[in-house]
């Protein structure tokens, strides 16, 4: 058993104990009350948490392309490795005319007061602390997905969360898109019918971690510790640091990334909560090389919610073919990709001649993700991707890993918001 495993294995023993946590404390304020004060004039000043290529690609760049309409800069950059801190400041410099403070810790960034709101694109491992620590320093928070990997920093990031009243939204992106709210709108007129199954097959030909692969990443530039946050006793490596998408102890693979996507726009179209059960199997079948990948390269998850619906998802690195997102309903099809979606009578059981041929899901159009967040924060309202639904998908993740890592069948606790295994 490797280290990593045996770390894992043991945490998962106590997990129903550790994940327990009191959410029903008093809020105080509600959010739109307790939201930090900004001005329609005056302007949002952000720090980036993470500046890998999310940070400084996408998100940075979002703050570029709308920081006159939205009046936005970035004023602080925090990393442990030298050399990202550096690449972020010089972009803010050069996209912002700011000298952006660099930091090598979340804490220093958090205390700085002049920050308003902060986007988090650390590693998975880190999301929920820094989600939880932002919170409790009042700033407005952007948090990628997947919101957390543990249960019990889940529900303390979550109170906390709730605790504050900062505008928070989760880097769940496709729920702010035209088709996602044309699929909704379609499932809630019922013309499809009683929806029993969705699933999403997501094959490509080779793991995405292996494009991030930087072996000339140097220990002197990098605060390993920083880094680990106590998930390994492994010496600094700069394929393990580089590549972490593909090791267990920082990320589990493709549902906790792609499933999750996929976990949340689901819940989003067909309107669920937070599923019963889980199974989930997998492993390293095809990409057994040097690097030692402990990330599973096929993975197959199931779960059951109470709506009386399952979903299905599964990747396969080894095998390109057969992708789809598809909802099954006793009175027809829906067939969903990024930009398109149709639908047609095709299998369903019920079909009453109400749905003739293929049809186009029609879009409806919807505010840009990262624009969203940053109106919210100043009008107080609700974003698309609000923290209950980074919660819903976070649990569902986490309930795979368990089910994963244990091969028993996960279970939610609604009550005491634990996982338990059957």
């Amino acid at each position: 058993m490797t280290e990593s495993n045996h770390t894992r294995r043991e945490f998962l023993k106590t997990v129903a104990a550790a994940g327990a946590v009191s959410l029903a404390a008093p809020r105080g304020l509600d959010a739109a009350t307790r939201r930090r004060s900004i001005g329609a004039n005056d302007r949002i000043r952000i720090g980036i948490i993470g500046c890998g290529d999310r940070g400084i690609g996408t998100e940075m760049a979002s703050v570029h392309e709308h920081a006159q309409a939205e009046n936005l800069e970035v004023i602080a950059v925090c990393d442990p490795w030298r050399v990202a801190r550096e690449a972020a400041a010089a972009k803010a410099k050069e996209w912002f005319g700011t000298d952006a403070r660099q930091c090598r810790t979340p804490d220093e960034l958090l205390s700085l007061k002049e920050v308003d709101a902060v986007f988090i694109s650390s590693p998975d491992h880190w999301h929920a602390a820094h989600l939880e620590a932002a919170a409790k320093a009042g700033k407005h928070v952007y948090v990628e997905k997947p919101m957390a990997n543990e249960i019990g920093e889940l529900n303390r990031a979550y109170a906390a969360a709730k605790a504050s009243g900062v505008v928070i939204q989760v880097g769940t992106q496709l729920r702010s898109s035209a088709t996602a709210m044309g699929c909704r709108e379609l499932l809630k007129s019922g013309r499809l019918g009683r929806i029993t199954r969705i699933e999403q097959v997501r094959n490509s030909d080779k793991p995405y971690w292996y494009q991030y692969l930087k072996p000339d990443v140097r220990a002197a530039d990098l605060d390993w510790q920083a880094f680990t946050k106590g998930r390994t006793k492994k010496a600094f490596d700069p394929i393990l640091y580089s590549g972490w998408y593909g090791y267990w102890e920082f990320s589990q693979g493709p549902v906790p990334q792609w499933g999750v996507h996929f976990l949340d726009l689901m819940h989003f179209i067909a309107g669920l909560g937070i599923p019963d059960t889980c199974v989930c199997l997998g492993g390293v079948y095809t990409w057994k090389d040097e690097h030692r990948f402990t990330a599973p390269d096929q993975v197959q998850a199931l779960w059951q919610y109470p709506e009386g619906l399952m979903i299905s998802y599964s990747t396969n690195f080894g095998n390109s073919a057969g992708n789809l997102t598809r909802f099954s309903g006793d009175k027809g099809t829906l067939r969903l990709d990024w930009s398109n979606a149709v639908y047609s009578a095709e299998g369903g059981i019920n079909r009453d001649g109400s749905i003739r041929g293929e049809n186009k899901v029609e879009p409806i159009e919807q505010t840009d993700h990262w624009v969203n967040w940053y109106r919210c924060m100043r009008d107080g309202a609700t974003p698309n991707a609000p923290l209950d639904a980074g919660y819903q998908h976070a649990v569902a993740s986490i309930m795979a890993t368990v089910s994963y890592e244990t091969g028993r069948r996960a279970r939610f606790d609604r009550a005491r918001r634990t996982i338990a295994t059957d």
